[in-house]
């Protein structure tokens, strides 16, 4: 099986054309190829397939073998993938994942993509849809017990769950391999929660760290950007318009509130080719 190693922001993903290629189980080949001692090491694993609804579909797979419903790193690779491999001419394209149809805006420099503009479209708020146990038509600036400490969180679906936590330190500082899992496989998400641990630099800058479910801590997250983005407006921290600042790099974030829908940029590249063997 041919595969491509791809990153975002150091946001790491095993590639498959499944145009070309069949995979028979694709969340034990997850586990297995995303070991970074005995595979090849990554976050996850990412299928580029056929669709009937969009261009492409993205069916991704985290690194311990669950479903995920989106990415926002991943999908820039994905429209990266399509265009540099000549599955599309196309500068705008369309791909399907479970957090429903993305439209991708692609920035092309000599012959490849260098640049990948993303609508990540509505953000959600309603508890039953991120989902969250809460009360009220939101989880807005929320309080959370984890052990014997109160947290603030904003719960959002960017087409996945959220909880962003906002802090005063310096995100560099947080035990985050402690308290990350403990959000993730909180009671109050049915369906386990990404969270992201923020520190407010300016109105239009901010850094963050994040645990992702399924991953533990990973470099960048896009779909999290997104949700930390929309939680900075909606607690009055920053503009509309910010920069995210990860681990792995920087992340533009608009959140346009008149189309209430959010706008992801950021670069996307390809790290090695390589074959993954039959087993």
């Amino acid at each position: 099986m041919r595969f491509t190693k791809m990153q975002g922001l150091g946001n790491d993903y095993v590639y498959v054309n499944c145009f070309k290629e069949k995979i028979e189980d694709p969340s034990g080949l997850a586990v297995k190829i995303s070991d970074r001692h005995f595979g090849v090491g990554s976050d996850g694993l990412i299928m580029i397939n056929p669709s009937d609804r969009a261009d492409f579909e993205m069916e991704m797979y985290n690194a311990d073998g669950s479903r995920g419903e989106m990415c926002g790193n991943g999908i820039r690779c994905v429209a990266k993938y399509v265009y540099d491999y000549g599955l599309t001419d196309k500068a705008q394209i369309s791909v399907e994942t479970l957090g429903g149809i993305k439209y991708l805006d692609l920035t092309v420099e000599d012959g490849k993509v260098s640049l990948v503009k993303v609508d990540m479209g509505k953000p959600e708020l309603a508890p039953e849809k991120v989902p969250v146990k809460a009360d009220g038509d939101s989880a807005v600036d929320e309080p959370i017990a984890v052990d014997r400490d109160e947290y603030r969180m904003t719960c959002v679906s960017m087409g996945n769950p959220h909880a962003v936590v906002f802090v005063d330190c310096d995100v560099r500082e947080l035990p985050l391999e402690m308290i990350g899992p403990k959000f993730e496989n909180h009671e109050r998400f049915p369906n386990r929660v990404n969270t992201e641990f923020v520190r407010v630099l300016d109105r239009k800058t901010v850094e963050m760290r994040v645990w992702e479910r399924g991953s533990g801590e990973t470099l960048a997250c896009g779909t999290g950007a997104c949700a930390v983005a929309v939680a900075c407006v909606l607690n009055g921290r920053t503009d509309d318009e910010v920069t995210v600042k990860l681990l792995g790099g920087d992340l533009l974030i608009q959140w346009d509130r008149e189309k209430d829908t959010v706008f992801m940029t950021g670069p996307a590249k390809v790290v090695f080719e390589g074959e993954w063997p039959e087993e």
